[in-house]
């Protein structure tokens, strides 16, 4: 799988950018970590683990950690993807 994160919002004037990517990193690494390398029906929450329930699932435990976030992508394979949006 290939996961990307999008988040939106106002650009900082100062700083130049809307969010820092180190900060996403450190939301989303602890999270797709314990996804890597696991039979993914095991997990609580994806007995299921279709792309569309793996964005919702991700989208659960991202957005109290990642302000802004507008969209999350799950791409299987170079044509099969899944965009979600929240709900």
């Amino acid at each position: 799988y290939r996961v990307e994160i999008s988040v939106e919002g106002e650009v900082d004037p100062q700083m130049g950018w809307l969010y820092d990517h180190s900060e996403i990193s450190e939301a989303v690494n602890p999270v797709v970590d314990g996804l890597d390398h696991r039979y993914l029906n095991e997990i609580e929450g994806l007995e299921n683990p279709t792309a569309e329930m793996i964005c919702a699932w991700l989208w659960k435990r991202l957005a109290p950690l990642c302000p802004g976030l507008c969209e999350i992508v799950i791409q299987e394979t170079p044509r099969a993807r899944c965009t979600y949006r929240g709900q």
